[in-house]
């Protein structure tokens, strides 16, 4: 960050580690091998989207993971040269955006447990669902990444400061938005449940399998792991460049990398292709993603 190290670009006995942004050489390992679980994440994440013709859900996991691993490709980078610019870049600028991929990638299978159990129960119409989130994080998705972009290249006290500021707004706002999906969620659950003896066979067969349980556990896991994620980035941020959250990597690792690696875990082991078919069902046609309305419909009791 500016200040008098401007010319810092490696630790000399004034270039002192006690002086970069974090304040430590960033740890090998763990940073290894949370890019080493990215990087795996997003390889089955691409085989099961060609496997099940998920396009828009492998899209999401598959940019989010590689957000990720450039991410912790550049911590390891720093942790060779902490005062490494290009390390710097990468991590504040990937780590911050990536999960918000994974955020979407959540919100695009809400649409299709409406159409599944009854859009009746739903407050909105399930295709507004995907159009709504999916706008709210995109743009949290423009805040964090300007922010990130402006902090990693900023010359000035004052830019840095901005485009932190951007970036805190961006963690902001993607925490609203996930509290109100969690809302609406919520409310279109409970509202389901307690209207279960009007599924259709389909849907009710479907309810009373271990895979779409553990899908549903492993959506909820993921759901509370980036939520508290960003709960953790707001506090991290607020306080500004170098304060004593942004310098505890314990935390960091914890908070941050560990629960965006629990939530990407859960997304790839429970993936909708193998627990929710319903989601993606494959017609003779060849059309892909399709709506499960019919399902919903068929057969339906009064």
């Amino acid at each position: 960050m500016p200040g008098k190290y401007d010319d810092c670009t490696e630790v000399t006995d004034f270039c002192v580690v006690e002086a970069t942004t974090y304040g430590f050489y960033p740890n090998l390992g763990a940073n290894a091998f949370l890019l080493a679980i990215f990087a795996l994440c997003m390889a089955i994440q691409f085989f099961q989207g060609i496997k099940w013709r998920s396009w828009s859900y492998m899209i999401a996991m598959t940019v989010g993971c590689l957000g990720e691993v450039l991410g912790y490709a550049g911590r390891v980078i720093m942790h060779s040269n902490p005062w490494s610019s290009l390390g710097f870049q990468m991590q504040i600028a990937c780590i911050i955006i990536a999960p918000a991929f994974f955020s979407a990638a959540i919100y695009l299978t809400l649409k299709h447990l409406i159409l599944t159990f009854g859009p009746e129960h739903s407050r909105l119409k399930a295709n507004w669902y995907t159009w709504i989130f999916i706008a709210c994080d995109l743009l949290s998705l423009i805040l964090q990444g300007a922010g990130g972009g402006i902090a990693a290249s900023a010359s000035t006290d004052s830019t840095a400061d901005a485009g932190s500021h951007l970036m805190l707004a961006g963690i902001i706002w993607q925490v609203v938005t996930l509290a109100v999906f969690l809302i609406l969620a919520s409310d279109f659950g409970f509202r389901a449940y307690g209207h279960r003896s009007t599924h259709s066979i389909a849907a009710v067969e479907l309810r009373r399998t271990l895979k779409f349980k553990l899908f549903l556990a492993g959506l909820a896991i993921a759901f509370v792991s980036i939520f508290i994620r960003c709960i953790y980035r707001i506090a991290e941020l607020a306080g500004g460049w170098g304060n004593s959250i942004m310098q505890n990597e314990g935390e960091f690792i914890g908070f941050e990398g560990v629960l965006i690696a629990v939530a990407v875990v859960c997304q790839t082991a429970f993936h909708p292709g193998d627990c929710f078919p319903q989601m993606y069902q494959r017609r003779n046609t060849g059309s892909h993603d399709i709506e499960t309305k019919e399902l919903g419909s068929q057969e339906r009791q009064v």
